[in-house]
């Protein structure tokens, strides 16, 4: 199975902040939209970084109450590593959890084409493993 199945279900909605944001608004948004990370964006489409609720809570340690002044590019991390929506599903969750990873963006060559967590591809993995119970079950009914 492909990335690109995980976006198929889940969609391809990728949100995204300026580096310029203030870290206080990124907070509030992340809150506000039920996620753990943004993708950092100056052009809406391109990939300068991502934000996440762990980048956040470095920068209390680091900075404490001064945190929420901060620019998005003062805590974002940069070196973002990223999947294509081609690159096998096994593939990217063994990449995340050896690289301590939660979220992913896919791109399709320069393009932004979705974002993905462990999360989902557990979702979908979990689906995937009730999908073949029920077919292993059904098999077994009918040859009784």
């Amino acid at each position: 199975m492909l990335v690109a199945n995980i976006l198929g279900v889940k969609g391809t909605e990728v949100m995204t902040v300026r580096p310029a944001d203030t870290v206080r608004n990124v907070a509030r948004r992340l809150v506000q939209e039920n996620v753990g990370a943004l993708v950092v964006s100056s052009g809406g489409n391109t990939l300068d970084g991502i934000i996440s609720e762990r980048d956040i809570s470095r920068g209390v340690a680091m900075y404490g109450e001064n945190i929420c002044s901060l620019r998005v590019s003062d805590l974002m991390t940069q070196g973002v590593v990223t999947c294509a929506p081609d690159d096998a599903i096994s593939d990217t969750a063994r990449v995340m959890t050896e690289r301590r990873i939660r979220h992913i963006p896919v791109k399709d060559g320069a393009r932004i084409v979705g974002i993905i967590s462990i999360g989902d591809i557990l979702k979908y993995r979990l689906d995937e493993v009730m999908l073949e119970t029920r077919v292993l079950r059904d098999i077994a009914m009918v040859s009784r």
